[in-house]
């Protein structure tokens, strides 16, 4: 009898659609393997963010309309306001997107994965979950402390 390999379920894919990384022991990190699944993930999740940017446009023009009632038009200008600075924080994570996608293409001198802070790996599973991170999870942590710190 076949042995079948069973299939993630849908919570459990990155992004809806990709499988986390399973790596092999002794496997070197950040490998070609390991970067091209964020690649994938990487190219993925600018698909899905330039999508919604493209229905947010169309949901704008479809809406501008000019509503008689002072209420009304200010309600509907409060939720563009609001549809319009989701899009550019979607903006901006789209430069970081681009960036990690660069680093990845950098090859053997590739400095995707580590941390530009102490340089340490940063790790599959913090990678899976904020694949443009740029600092490991005790560097990021210590930044959030000092920043604390200024704003208090």
């Amino acid at each position: 009898m076949a042995k079948t390999k069973a299939k993630p379920k849908k919570d459990n894919l990155i992004f809806g659609e990709i499988a986390p990384y399973k790596p092999k022991a002794r496997e070197k990190y950040m490998n070609e393997k390991q970067q091209e699944h964020f690649r994938q993930i990487l190219k993925l999740w600018k698909k899905q963010l330039l999508e919604e940017m493209e229905r947010t446009v169309h949901h704008l023009q479809d809406e501008a309309t000019n509503l008689p009632d002072p209420n009304d038009r200010a309600t509907l200008e409060e939720e563009f306001s609001l549809e319009l600075r989701t899009r550019d924080r979607e903006f901006k994570l789209i430069n970081k997107i681009d960036q990690s996608l660069n680093e990845l293409d950098n090859g053997q001198h590739s400095e995707y994965g580590y941390c530009e802070s102490c340089g340490v790996e940063i790790g599959i599973p913090r990678l899976e979950a904020r694949p443009t991170a740029t600092l490991c999870i005790d560097c990021k942590e210590l930044d959030e402390i000092k920043e604390k710190s200024r704003a208090g």
